[in-house]
């Protein structure tokens, strides 16, 4: 199961923070039930139950169509839901609010961000709007825009999309103290991230404040989950066998086993051999085996020959020989194997696999970084980082009478920089239209298709001399990856007369023409795109259906709290007033009360009170309430009044003592005031005295004369009256024949004028 950790920049560092269930990862899942949907942990929690509406494989599927062979071929034995088409890419078919509907994976995905959206802002206590996301380097821009379309769903505002292995080497890399001069050999280190669901590998250079990716390479399909996938296959075998059970053909117990599987992969990375239970898997049986280390290698020796080809591609990428490389940094949870390490090992032998960075948090604290560095908020020590292209990007256009030829042009090769702009220049003078394309789609991931953007010119502007017009088109590949047609202009070359200073030029000679520069014309060029973006409609329309559903998500939570609420009312007072309040509560009181509560219980228990309303919980509490915390009150009053009346008292003796001391600390005060204190601590130990005798005389059951609100407030009412007069300064002696000296000012107060304010 993926899971996502959500990094803050604070306390002069990076902090993974805790969710709901002070877990530092939240699983990406997403389940829609009869009531509301759960998101991260509480999805987790009933996804056993309500596994064919809970939604898994998020990154896997956003931005893909139904008919991708990865998704027809690949993700769909990953899920246990009914996939379907929505608006043209990929979604779910789910049972919500009691009925059946769907919903694309670029809503799940924005459902899922609003759910991290939220952990975060709790923690912080503030609202989050500006992110950075850490997404696969394979990632298509139709996938990239995906994300930022589900990011824009969820109200959050994407200030860099960042690829995974890159966000992994700024983490290690801005940490780094001891990193080589620029003008030195630079220090490479490879990245190796074997994960949930693919492996990626990242050579990259680092000097003194930053660094460059010099190669990537991928195996899109190969992760922990294709592990577990090969050991659910064996055991349906062997239980086929001994227990007379098809697995396979049963979603849920092929769910069961799953979770079997993954534990038990997790036991064998540390023990040769570990047993597998998986109760009631099927026709309720309790299906148990084991396996050993060298079994299980077997078992997936064939996802474990695929390793090495990503890495050596990756070498070949960079043009760097084996001794060149400094380093090998491995995460991702699948790295634990041991025979995963051993066949990383096999491709650099001689080297050291470090795991210094954490394994599991090294992506989201090398985005966090990121986003630190873009916010004006954080300083961050100047650490800059260049990424490159996965794939390499072409354009198209219709060939013309003058060109036959040309008809395309490779603009970004593979390898190319991030970000990085280029012009083209045309010479058209009717519209025309451009499109761009990935030229090479066999690399892409599954059937994902090549198309990436169009641009038209609507109107070309006439030039002045009547040649063909050559128009410059800037495109961009920004730094989210994703590919934009910023501006597009025509060039001319024009003569216009040199400006002259009248008063200090002298005059040109008479008959002579004035001097001309040749000045190039800037014209822009009106014009249109096309994208794989959603369209602004749909994400507005999605956007609102969110806002919807999160409101929706919260009245039944706050509902479901009232609820629990009242029932906890009912059964913890129906068992104080036999025990703990018993001396507190008369007889009718608790007869009525006790009848009240039997009334509450049924109500909670029947058609009316399972679905009610918040309102009708919160009702319902009152009125318990109003025959309950009279009998609360009492025995609260009792548990607390002889700790307000010690605290009175020993207010009252320190006044009485202090004035009537007489010691030279107070001879400055006038005898008048100290008898005013001695009168009115004198009259308030008779009120304490007289309230304590009625109050000891008065039944438990009753109302009590003597409440710990009315001691404190007699508290006060001495403190107040006393302590001006105790703490009355001593006047200051004049010195005889000159004037009270001025207090001279403090040396750090010399020179300073109003008190300076920090104003943002």
């Amino acid at each position: 199961m993926a899971v996502v950790g959500i990094g803050v920049a604070r306390h002069r560092g990076i902090d993974i923070i805790a969710n709901e269930t002070s877990n530092r990862a939240t699983p990406s899942l997403v389940a829609f039930g009869p009531r509301q949907r759960a998101i991260g942990e509480a999805a987790k929690t009933q996804e056993t139950s309500n596994f064919a509406n809970t939604i898994g494989q998020l990154k896997r599927i956003v931005g893909r169509t139904l008919n991708d062979p990865e998704i027809q071929n690949v993700e769909k034995k990953f899920m246990n839901n009914t996939l379907v088409d929505v608006d043209g890419s990929v979604g779910v078919e789910v049972k919500y609010l009691g009925e059946k509907q769907r919903f694309s994976a670029t809503q799940l995905v924005g459902a899922y961000l609003a759910k991290i959206r939220d952990t975060a802002g709790a923690e912080l206590k503030n609202s989050v709007n500006d992110i950075v996301i850490a997404v696969p380097g394979w990632y298509t821009d139709i996938q990239r825009r995906a994300v930022l379309d589900a990011a824009a769903i969820a109200n959050l505002n994407v200030l860099r999309l960042i690829n995974e292995t890159t966000a992994t080497a700024l983490g290690y890399g801005i940490t780094k103290t001891d990193l080589p001069d620029p003008e030195a050999t630079p220090r490479h280190v490879l990245f190796v991230d074997v994960g949930h669901s693919s492996m990626s590998a990242s050579l990259v250079a680092f000097s003194k404040g930053q660094l460059t990716v010099k190669g990537t390479a991928y195996d899109r399909n190969l992760g922990g989950r294709d592990i577990d996938y090969a050991l659910v296959k064996h055991f349906s075998e062997e239980f086929k066998t001994k227990y007379k059970i098809d697995v396979l053909s049963n979603p849920k117990a092929v769910f069961r086993l799953t979770a079997g599987c993954e534990k038990l992969k997790k036991v064998l990375s540390a023990n040769s051999e570990a047993p597998i239970n998986v109760e009631s898997i099927m026709n309720d049986i309790d299906a148990t085996s084991k396996l050993t280390r060298e079994e299980l290698e077997g078992l997936i020796s064939e996802l474990l020959e695929r390793i090495p080809a990503p890495l050596q591609k990756v070498l070949e990428e960079s043009g760097l020989e084996l001794d060149q490389i400094d380093s090998i940094e491995l995460t991702g949870g699948s790295t634990r194997i041991p025979a995963v390490r051993a066949r990383i090992q096999s491709v650099f032998p001689g080297k050291v696999l470090s795991t210094t960075l954490n394994q599991d948090e090294a992506v989201a604290r090398g985005a966090t970084f990121a986003c630190a560095k873009l916010s004006p908020v954080f300083r961050v020590r100047d650490f800059n980082f260049t990424d490159i292209a996965t794939y390499p990007i072409k354009m198209t256009w219709t060939p013309t009478p003058t060109d036959p030829d040309e008809s395309e042009l490779e603009v970004f090769p593979k390898g190319n920089a991030l970000p990085s702009s280029k012009i083209l220049s045309f010479h058209r003078s009717e519209p025309f239209d451009i499109e761009a394309y990935y030229s090479q789609p066999e690399g892409l991931p599954g059937g994902i298709n090549p198309w990436i953007g169009k641009f038209t010119a609507k109107e070309i502007p006439a030039t002045t001399n009547g040649e063909t017009p050559c128009v410059k088109l800037k495109s961009r590949l920004n730094a989210h990856g994703i590919l934009s047609f910023e501006a597009a202009y025509v060039e001319e070359a024009v003569e216009r007369e040199e400006a002259m200073d009248v008063d200090s030029a002298p005059p040109a000679p008479e008959g002579e023409a004035p001097k001309k520069k040749k000045v190039i014309k800037k014209t822009d060029v009106r014009f249109v795109t096309g994208t794989n973006s959603l369209d602004k409609s749909f994400v507005e329309k999605y956007k609102e259906l969110e806002g919807q559903m999160e409101a929706s998500d919260k009245l039944v939570t706050e509902t479901e709290d009232r609820k629990n609420a009242l029932e906890e009312y009912v059964y913890d007072m129906r068992s104080k007033v036999e025990s703990r309040y018993a001396a507190f509560v008369k007889a009718e009181e608790k007869e009525k009360l006790l009848a009240a509560l039997s009334q509450a219980e049924d109500w909670l228990y029947s058609d009316e009170g399972e679905d009610a309303t918040k309102s009708a919980y919160v009702s319902k509490l009152d009125e318990l309430k109003v025959l309950g915390d009279p009998i609360y009150f009492r025995w609260h009053e009792s548990e607390n009044r002889s700790r307000s009346v010690a605290q009175l008292r020993e207010t009252l003796n320190s006044y009485m003592s202090q004035a009537t001391s007489g010691e030279e600390r107070f001879s400055h005060i006038d005898a008048k005031d100290l008898e005013s204190v001695v009168e009115k601590v004198a009259t308030v130990q008779k009120w304490l005295e007289d309230q304590t005798i009625r109050q000891t005389e008065r039944p438990k059951n009753e109302p009590p004369v003597l409440t710990t609100d009315e001691i404190s407030k007699k508290r006060d009412e001495v403190i107040y009256f006393a302590t001006p007069i105790l703490t009355k300064p001593k006047p200051k002696i004049p010195t005889s024949g000159t004037q009270t000296p001025k207090e001279e000012p403090k040396k750090e107060d010399e020179g300073k004028g109003p008190s300076e304010m920090d104003v943002d």
